[in-house]
């Protein structure tokens, strides 16, 4: 699972660059649907928190899962926010609050969906 989440890390930073040098190519389709690109802001950095979730929890057992999701979700709420912000430094994008929030609440949703799948997985023993 590590792997993965590396990999999907490293997806997640080579399409900012991309994004950042306006050189998305194909990836251009998800803004011509409509809300996609709050959709993908969601989705994303959701999927990351599962991931980076998932593994921290697994990793410290002792801890508590709260604890775990608390500190993952401010820390990336940190970097999302100046990966927003930076976006006013290049011409070829444009910083939203709106993309921010889309970005926030998946990190929010996802967050609460790895408590509640530790929640039940404790109380079924698994």
């Amino acid at each position: 699972m590590k792997f993965v989440t590396g990999l999907f890390v490293l997806f997640i930073i080579i399409v900012i660059i991309l994004a950042d040098m306006d050189q998305l190519g194909f990836f251009v389709i998800i803004n011509k649907i409509p809300y996609g690109d709050k959709i993908g802001h969601f989705i994303l950095y959701g999927i990351l928190t599962l991931l980076l979730d998932l593994i921290l929890i697994r990793s410290f057992p002792n801890r508590s899962p709260k604890l775990i999701a608390l500190s993952t979700g401010l820390t990336l709420a940190l970097l999302i926010g100046l990966e927003e912000f930076s976006q006013k430094y290049f011409s070829s994008r444009t910083f939203s609050f709106v993309d921010l929030a889309a970005s926030y609440l998946g990190v929010l949703f996802f967050s609460w969906f790895v408590l509640r799948i530790s929640t039940i997985n404790k109380k079924t023993g698994d």
